[in-house]
């Protein structure tokens, strides 16, 4: 009596669908977190976490959302993962990593508490300040000036939380969104 023996797990089909979402899920919350502990690096150090600097790990998720189009790619050789799917696996990926770093925001501010957000909001004033210095005094009147420190006065944790999720979000897209239309053959 002969025993057959299945056939190897990599010669299988996977469902395109589950794999999309499990590169994304995988790529996306990976990245997000990657965001979240380097802010959560830039307060134990004594930077400010929610400023300006947060950019350098933000960087990475255009970068991650091209690998998991990729990983898809070579996932379904030789098929070709087509324009849905490629599109799919990377804005995923994209909004899942500004959700994740978005509630690192959140968590941040909550655990490093309202000295680390006013001195979030002094340094944003300070820039804020500068730029007003330097652009022309013909754009902007003065009550322009007013509404824009007022705003920064009146600066939550949520605007910062929402900015931070914007700023993921479009700067992963940039990236993903091109590579998903060439990487989709």
């Amino acid at each position: 009596m002969a025993v057959s023996s299945p056939e190897p797990a990599s010669l299988y089909s996977p469902n395109p669908g589950r794999l999309v979402v499990g590169l994304a899920l995988r790529f996306g919350i990976g990245v997000g977190l990657l965001c979240v502990l380097w802010m959560v690096g830039l307060q134990l150090t004594g930077n400010n976490g929610f400023g300006p600097k947060q950019l350098l790990a933000q960087l990475l998720v255009p970068m991650v959302a091209v690998a998991s189009q990729w990983m898809l790619r070579r996932t379904v050789k030789p098929s070709k993962p087509g324009l849905g799917r490629s599109l799919g696996v990377g804005v995923l990926t994209v909004l899942l990593a500004a959700v994740v770093s978005a509630v690192g925001t959140l968590a941040l501010a909550a655990g490093a508490g309202p000295t680390a957000v006013a001195r979030h909001r002094a340094e944003v004033k300070e820039i804020v300040q500068a730029q007003q210095r330097l652009a022309d005094k013909g754009t902007l009147t003065a009550a322009q000036r007013a509404q824009q420190l007022q705003k920064v006065d009146g600066l939550t944790v949520g605007d910062m939380a929402s900015s931070n999720f914007l700023q993921v979000l479009v700067l992963g897209l940039v990236l993903a969104v091109p590579a998903g239309i060439f990487l989709r053959e």
